[in-house]
């Protein structure tokens, strides 16, 4: 049975977000790998029946934007409700995390920059030269890394990311799967903890 943690999630995902830092730490504490599985949300959605937010009934997205808030002064994280540039397209992002992962380079410094470039300090993530920056700040090959993540062999896996995901029954982002159990959403963390403080004793 594996000993890592799959992280099923999007670059663009608010969710994701606000639990990455506590779930990177939280593996790190039990010296746990992970595996990063960003995937094509909006195919898992088509999949689901989910609606895009802007299309869901508006006390839905009314009260996605209280619990944002509220899980924001939880994690103690700065969150613009209202970012300039959402929805983005997270797919460079997304497949230069793949990259990463490949290679074996941090690709959770990258999702968390990425993630807070965002949700905090009003970037563009679609942007190329936003994502370039951030590549460099963590002092990879950022060329190297862009083009790479525009190959087909990265698109296989960022499909058969998605596959896999719908494939185990993921409902969206963030989920993490650890010895075939499913926890979705950054606030069940604790309940991850949980599981890892009994498997791992």
């Amino acid at each position: 049975m594996s000993t890592a943690i799959d992280y099923y999630f999007t670059s663009l995902s608010p969710y994701a977000y606000l639990g990455h830092n506590t779930f990177t730490s939280l593996a790190n504490q039990h010296n746990i790998a992970i595996n990063y599985k960003p995937i094509k949300l909006a195919k898992l959605f088509g999949v689901l029946g989910v609606l895009p937010v802007k299309q869901r009934p508006q006390a839905r997205q009314d009260y996605r934007l209280i619990e944002l808030g509220r899980w924001s002064k939880k994690r103690d994280l700065a969150l613009n409700l209202h970012p300039a540039f959402f929805p983005a397209d997270p797919s460079l992002a997304d497949r230069c995390a793949i990259v990463l992962q490949q290679t074996e380079q941090d690709v959770g410094e990258f999702i968390g920059k990425v993630l807070a470039a965002c949700w905090a300090q009003e970037q563009n993530i679609a942007d190329t030269a936003v994502i370039q920056h951030i590549l460099t700040s963590i002092n990879v090959d950022a060329d190297s890394v862009l083009q790479q993540a525009l190959s087909t062999s990265i698109d296989v896996i960022y499909e058969a990311n998605t596959v896999d995901a719908i494939e185990k029954g993921v409902l969206g982002v963030p989920t993490y799967i650890y010895q075939n159990e499913p926890f979705w959403g950054q606030d069940r963390v604790d309940l991850l903890n949980d599981k890892l403080s009994e498997s791992l004793d």
